[in-house]
């Protein structure tokens, strides 16, 4: 193996690809072979190192460096500068965070690495690198000291759950589909992530897609498995361009195939992509899909642990159980046991988004607060506004408000308050939102999205959604709220899948927590923090308007008049409240009512 002095991984993450990785990556290359330093410095590509915003990105190791918004007339100056002077050039350094390695490992004492341990500081394309983490070494213990039964109790010492969601027991999910009778068995990897605004599995696949790996050949070795695949969406082509080279890579190596490092397992896989359904997110819909036939749920029992695909014993975990495997096989159980809560182990990865200072993904102990994720690493609210609520689990999750923030952040204590774990989706929101209009959004969402197959989510989903769209146009009447509550209830309790009967949360919590909105929606005809049009006026000032026409220019249904220089006026019955006068007046004149 050849030894560089230093590696430089390229970010090459859609977003950074669009700002012009590629071209830094070859001009990067011939700059190197100019200054005599291309047998000295390695050029990787890797998966998203920062936020992109600021891309094409590059971090130089061992030092950590992390250089933003390049081009390629900089490179000849920072090769010279980095490589042959050994000097940081520090006007092309992250303004905020100046060391990759801050970044990328833990840039909060709180944050610790289990599943993102590897991402942005290894060739996710170059197995060498993953096996220079000790990768594969759980996979070797496990066949060359460990029956499938020590496997089992050791994932089940550790207390891991499923980091889909639900948060079953792994190791007795694993046990159920090893003692159920049926041959050939499966292993299946869901990575269909489709919550709006998640992107924990896509970071993990493109930036360590070999720890995924290697947590399914353990899984399959455990419930005696022979064939596997990884339900990837079609809307993560990196994710799945690295697979495939990942897959390749292990099976040249035997660490796919048959006979896997001559211990007489035999195990493959292949990705299957998905068009883009979130319902197939479900276990059963998704292996529909996988069987080639539309991605509708069916009712269990049976579990796919006793009849999956195609009608055999099948194990379904996420992209982020299996990456947790070979640790707890390496480190032991009681490692992993002893980071979280009595019953939620280990550590769970977030995508922190919505009005929050430091938004993107994070990886945490579970048992935190959410006043530690969102104001410790999350670094508070936005302009200084007051927090309002928090939405975690995606879009079947429930809007926590701020009673809530001292809260541990486990599997039991949000189910408690009224939300979900999901797969790690947190939307932080501020005291301009408007909670009605959330539900809304969130409902909107996954009426959109249901199969259609079962009535409750089909048509229930369809009457709430109805509701709250004439709630928010000024068109809320007596007996709404209660008639919301019951088709919230009907519809959990009747729905085929977890999407029907997750569907609902987002009002329930609203309406729970945040009634007062509903009621001055209703009753006083008035949207609170003045988000929905159709209970919101415009109003000129006339202590502060100049006259200088610019609103009426702009007004694209002419519902302001006036003379320049003199104090202009808006006609409530011509305004659609576009909002458009407001954001061009100069002067702050134009007020919402």
């Amino acid at each position: 193996m050849k030894f560089y002095r230093s590696h430089v991984l390229v970010c090459v993450d859609p977003e950074c690809l669009a700002k012009g990785a590629h071209d830094i990556l070859d001009g990067l290359q011939d700059e190197l072979v100019y200054q005599g330093l291309i047998d000295e410095v390695q050029v990787l590509e890797t998966s998203r190192i920062g936020g992109c915003a600021n891309g094409p990105e590059i971090v130089v190791y061992p030092e950590g460096v992390h250089y933003v918004g390049l081009s390629v007339d900089q490179l000849p100056f920072l090769v010279e500068e980095h490589f042959l002077k050994g000097r940081v050039v520090e006007s092309l350094l992250a303004k905020e965070v100046k060391r990759a390695d801050e970044e990328l490992g833990p840039p909060k004492p709180k944050e610790v690495r289990v599943v993102l341990r590897n991402c942005g500081k290894i060739d996710p394309e170059n197995i060498e690198d993953y096996i220079a983490e000790d990768g594969y070494q759980a996979l070797g213990k496990v066949l060359s000291e460990m029956t499938p039964e020590q496997v089992i109790e050791e994932v089940l010492a550790s207390g891991l759950r499923g980091r889909g969601g639900a948060g079953f027991p792994t190791g007795r999910k694993w046990q159920f589909c090893r003692s159920a009778p049926g041959s050939p068995k499966y292993i299946i990897c869901n990575a269909d992530e489709g919550d709006p605004g998640a992107f924990m599995n896509r970071r993990v696949l493109e930036g360590d897609p070999h720890s995924v790996i290697e947590g399914m050949i353990i899984a399959a070795y455990a419930i005696g498995a022979s064939r596997g695949y990884i339900y990837c969406r079609a809307e993560y082509p990196v994710a799945v361009r690295t697979l495939n080279i990942a897959i390749k890579q292990a099976r040249n190596l035997g660490l796919l195939g048959d006979d896997i490092l001559g211990s007489g397992f035999s195990f493959d896989l292949e990705v299957r992509m998905g068009a883009g359904a979130f319902v197939c997110g479900e276990e059963t819909a998704l292996m529909a899909s996988i069987e080639g036939k539309r991605g509708e749920p069916r009712p269990r029992p049976p579990f796919p642990a006793v009849k999956g695909l195609w009608g055999k014993p099948t194990n379904i975990n996420n992209v982020e159980t299996y990456a947790n495997v070979p640790q707890i096989i390496l480190k032991g159980a009681q490692w992993f046991a002893s980071m979280g809560t009595e019953k939620s182990k280990g550590t769970k990865t977030f995508a922190i988004a919505g009005d929050v200072n430091n938004t993107g993904l994070i990886e945490v102990p579970l048992g935190i607060t959410l006043r530690e994720v969102i104001f410790d690493i999350g670094e508070g609210i936005k302009g200084g506004k007051k927090f309002k609520a928090v939405q975690t689990g995606g879009p079947m999750g429930g809007c926590l408000p701020e009673q809530y923030l001292d809260m541990p952040v486990d599997y039991e204590s949000l189910t408690a308050a009224g939300s979900i774990m999901g797969s790690g989706g947190m939307i932080v929101m501020d005291e301009d939102t408007c909670m009605v209009d959330i539900a809304r959004f969130f409902m909107e969402f996954t009426q959109d999205e249901s199969c259609g197959k079962c009535t409750p989510c089909r048509v229930g989903t369809r009457r709430i959604l109805e509701i709250l769209e004439r709630i928010c146009d000024g068109h809320g009447k007596d007996g709404d709220i209660e008639t919301l509550e019951m088709l919230c209830q009907q519809i959990k309790a009747t729905s085929l899948c977890g999407l029907g009967q997750g569907a609902p949360n987002p009002v329930e919590s609203t309406l729970k927590h945040f009634r007062h909105e509903y009621e001055a929606h209703i009753y006083e005809k008035r949207c609170p923090a003045k988000v929905c049009r159709g209970l919101i006026h415009y109003r000129i000032s006339d202590n502060v308007c100049t006259g200088c026409m610019v609103c009426a220019r702009n007004c694209p249904v002419e519902a302001i008049s006036g003379e320049r220089r003199q104090v202009h006026y808006i006609d409530p019955d011509i305004c659609i409240r576009c909002g458009i006068c407001q954001q061009v007046c100069n002067f702050n004149a134009v007020e919402v009512y």
